[in-house]
């Protein structure tokens, strides 16, 4: 567990390169569950109980990238297709005794809630892009899933390895909730987990595209603004829907979705008498 920060993005970059990434205990409990049948199942079953958990789907991604065949030439950007290439079988005796997030958070009570948290708003953020993305017509509604499943993961490792500064960036937040997420993380972590998710995306090799998905930088591309206010709407709402950022967030979805914004607000079951009260699932 670190305890203290690391002086510099490339320190953080060299742990997180060795470090065994842990996956949740029900990823691992359904997995066995498929595995007792594993001549029943097929890719798409599997890859269901893949895309619930962040931290699994990483450890596929890289794993396909890691066993890349030579005449491979094209990346491999959706867990299904992931699958596809490994196999059935070679996946489930290639991915057994997984190390779990609640055996290493043993200790951190609230860690693990804290963990657990952000990984339940990463799946919302993942649904309501895939909804987005069906709208839009996009091309690849799964790429656009599973970037925006990813897209918190250097939070999530923080949580894993490192709990104690994670917790101390939730009590400066809850203190001064005008206080930006990125001065948070360079004050505590001495970093900014958007450079981090970058660098460590490029030390993975995950696929480019995914990558691109992911860079805020590159917002005028609109798959890359399905994925980031789909995140961005994710986060703001886990603080209640009266958060003062969410404004912001219905306009850029309205503008991006071409609605209006009686539409999005029935799109996202806000146009009930008792919405002030509704929470994300």
């Amino acid at each position: 567990m670190i305890e203290q920060p690391f002086s510099d993005l490339d320190a953080w970059v060299a742990f997180y390169g060795q470090a065994q990434i842990p996956v949740l205990r029900h990823t691992v409990q359904e997995l066995e569950r498929l595995r007792e049948n594993a001549d029943k199942v097929n890719g798409r079953i599997i890859a269901n109980v893949i895309l619930h958990d962040p931290l699994m789907t990483l450890r596929v991604l890289h794993y396909i990238e890691a066993h890349r065949k030579k005449r491979q030439t094209t990346d491999i950007t959706t867990i299904e297709r992931a699958l596809m290439m490994i196999g059935i079988e070679p996946f489930f005796r290639d991915f057994q005794d997984l190390p779990q997030v609640e055996d290493q958070l043993k200790g951190h009570p609230k860690a693990l809630l804290g963990l657990l948290k952000v990984i339940n708003r990463a799946r919302k953020a993942a649904q309501w892009s895939r909804e987005w993305a069906l709208a839009r017509h996009d091309l690849d509604v799964d790429e656009i899933t599973v970037a925006t499943l990813l897209l918190d993961v250097a939070e999530i490792l923080m949580w894993c390895f490192a709990p104690t500064l994670a917790l101390k960036i939730r009590d400066l937040q809850s203190v001064d909730r005008s206080l930006r997420s990125s001065a948070a993380q360079i004050e505590v972590y001495q970093v900014s987990l958007q450079d981090l998710q970058i660098e460590l995306s490029r030390l993975w090799h995950l696929p480019e595209l995914l990558t691109t998905l992911m860079d805020h930088s590159k917002a005028d591309n609109p798959r890359v603004r399905n994925v980031t206010l789909a995140a961005s709407l994710a986060r703001h709402s886990a603080n209640g829907w009266d958060d003062a950022a969410l404004p912001d967030d219905f306009k850029a979805i309205e503008e991006l979705l071409h609605i209006n914004h009686a539409t999005l607000l029935r799109r996202l079951g806000l146009d009930s008498p008792d919405a002030d009260t509704v929470q994300p699932q």
